[in-house]
């Protein structure tokens, strides 16, 4: 019976002496972070990862239109790049292309249409669209 209390307390005792002190390492590793420099960054970001995101961008994050375009390739709708390409970035082409993710449509890019996105107001649609314009330059 005392060696079922005995192992228990002998993996406590284990446990307890391999965590050490740890209000001292947390001092010293507080004092060598700041003598040290900061070590370069080998993270898998994108480097672009620091450029400022425009209001157009972060909604179509937020929304569901990278299901059916990328940026470089046509995937069930014409790439991005392709639509900056087809039309200038003007107030015309904004209204209109903003009024067209609204409502939807088809015929454009193709025989697949496009959803209408009801939810989205028509400021965020030309953010929006703003966005895609812009990527072609």
């Amino acid at each position: 019976m005392r060696k079922r209390y005995l192992a228990p307390l002998v993996l406590s005792v284990l446990f307890f002496a391999a965590c050490g002190g740890g209000e001292k390492k947390a001092e010293n590793a507080d004092t060598v972070s700041t003598h040290e420099s900061p070590a370069a960054d080998n993270s898998m970001v994108s480097p672009n990862a620091n450029k400022p995101v425009s209001k157009g961008e972060t909604l179509m994050a937020e929304s569901d239109c990278k299901t059916c375009h990328k940026e470089e390739m046509k995937v069930v709708g014409p790439a991005l790049k392709d639509i900056a390409g087809k039309y200038p970035n003007t107030p015309e082409n904004v209204e209109k292309l903003a009024d067209k993710v609204i409502k939807g449509g088809s015929g454009n890019w193709g025989e697949v249409a496009m959803l209408p996105h009801p939810q989205i107001s028509k400021e965020d649609a030309k953010e929006m669209v703003s966005y895609i314009l812009s990527i072609g330059k």
